[in-house]
């Protein structure tokens, strides 16, 4: 699997996957692209980890509608995320920040 953090208020647009951009009807599916129950919190913004499957080489993120982004961000209109990060990097970047987590089941964590 690969990951990456993504801010909060800001969506997922187009997929580019091994072989160019991620078309619904060719794959037959949508990417398998998950938000999972963990945020950072860097410079009063929460970033939240997301999990996609390997086949998926970039993502492409903008703004959400309707969202007040602060002054200083409102003029990006979409970003592309060009290296995705192994679970080994994740669990490095959350060993160096200040990480919150969301656990919305705790049924989840018992076996």
């Amino acid at each position: 699997m690969k990951y990456f953090f993504l801010s909060e208020g800001w969506t997922i647009g187009r997929v580019w996957a091994t072989d160019g951009l991620w078309q619904v009807t060719a794959w037959r599916r949508s990417p398998e692209i998950q938000q999972l129950d963990i945020c950072l919190i860097e410079k009063n913004e929460l970033l939240w980890l997301y999990r996609v499957e390997p086949v998926v080489l970039m993502v492409e993120v903008k703004p959400m509608e309707n969202t007040q982004l602060p002054v200083s961000k409102q003029t990006i209109g979409q970003v592309i995320l060009r290296r995705l990060m192994s679970a080994e990097q994740v669990i490095e970047h959350l060993g160096k920040a200040a990480a919150k987590c969301q656990l919305q089941n705790l049924n989840q964590l018992v076996l």
